[in-house]
């Protein structure tokens, strides 16, 4: 980030926003509102957040566009997070600087490595390995045989992709993430009575754009391949079983989880802890909420919640109804001994008659 500034005006016109305020500041950098200094541009979600403008130090804002600011040198937006990320990504962009292979670094045979790379110490690729240009490898990563890597691809420390895997350009994989490992396949030998693996030939293939965060595991196919399209985000510590088919621009967040065979239409959303049984599929735009157990196909569009998942509309009710259970009970217990009561009560007045 060092060496960079813009007038704010110019950071306007990048975002598409309207530039207002007297003065027209160069910035340097990003940060939140309570941190912001000299030089530095910080955000509004909203009018709530406009209230913390006047206590914050920033040199320039980002701000909806009907939040009244008086003369402060701001960016008004439809989005404003959306245009902090922009500027944020444009501050920490550094130019791609190929290191070359590091001495310790252990290159198989027949691979097709270009000059603008960069391969840190303790990196392992295997045979007949293709990467496109400016691939970055970070320490103790190791690429499998015959694997494909697309242009401006960045594998973080000790991550390990399998044989035969295909990871587009633009990539991102974080730390300790596992792609193209066997998936959780057996057959249950009722003679012998042990479970027998089922070998998986299949492979992973990723489009352009992913981000997989760190410690997620991504199997490979049983057979043909496990795919995860163009643009689709995956957080920390996911799973992603043998034969999965995710669409373009998903969001898997942290924990969540696919057993085998598993359909995501584009634009799918599962918030954290939500699991997926196999064979599933799951509709374009569909959300499924945190911890939610899906075990039925969901339409496009389609929001579901609870276990086992049903539409959000019904569990809110169910969630509601679950909360007074307790007092339903007691209430039951009461009229239970009512009943009682009267009973024998009319037990006495036949028997003195």
């Amino acid at each position: 980030m060092a060496g960079k500034e813009r007038k704010l005006s110019e950071l306007a016109e990048m975002v598409g926003g309207e530039f207002n305020g007297k003065l027209d500041p160069l910035i340097h950098g990003v940060e939140d509102l309570e941190r912001a200094g000299s030089g530095q541009l910080a955000f509004v979600a909203d009018r709530k957040g406009g209230q913390r403008i006047t206590a914050s130090r920033a040199a320039a804002f980002i701000v909806p566009r009907d939040l009244p600011v008086g003369d402060q040198p701001v960016i008004r937006v439809d989005d404003p997070a959306l245009a902090m990320a922009r500027v944020q990504q444009y501050f920490a962009q550094e130019p791609f600087i190929a290191a070359g292979i590091h001495p310790t670094a252990v290159i198989g045979r027949e691979c097709k490595i270009p000059a603008a790379v960069s391969i840190a110490a303790g990196v392992i690729v295997g045979e007949r390995v293709v990467l496109g240009e400016r691939v970055v490898l970070h320490a103790g990563v190791v690429v499998g045989d015959d694997t494909i890597i697309g242009d401006d691809t960045m594998l973080w420390a000790n991550v390990t992709v399998y044989p035969k895997c295909r990871i587009g350009s633009r990539v991102i994989i974080h730390s300790g993430a596992v792609i193209g490992s066997d998936g959780f396949g057996y057959v249950y030998d009722r003679r012998a009575g042990r479970h027998v693996k089922r070998i998986h030939q299949g492979i992973v293939e990723i489009g352009d754009d992913v981000e997989i965060g760190a410690n997620t595991c991504v199997d490979r196919g049983t057979f043909g391949a496990t795919r995860i399209g163009k643009g689709t985000k995956i957080d920390n510590l996911v799973q992603v079983a043998h034969n999965d088919e995710i669409g373009e621009n998903c969001l898997l967040i942290g924990q969540s989880g696919l057993a085998g065979s598993v359909t995501l239409g584009n634009g799918v959303v599962l918030a954290g802890q939500a699991a997926v049984k196999d064979h599933i599929r799951i509709g374009d735009g569909a959300m499924v909420a945190a911890k939610a157990g899906v075990i039925a196909d969901v339409p496009p569009g389609g929001i579901v919640s609870g276990m086992p998942a049903i539409s959000h509309k019904q569990w809110l009710k169910a969630s509601i109804i679950f909360a007074e259970l307790p007092g339903l009970v007691r209430e039951l217990k009461q009229l239970a001994k009512r009943v009682d009561e009267l009973e024998n009560l009319e037990g006495h007045d036949d028997s003195g008659r």
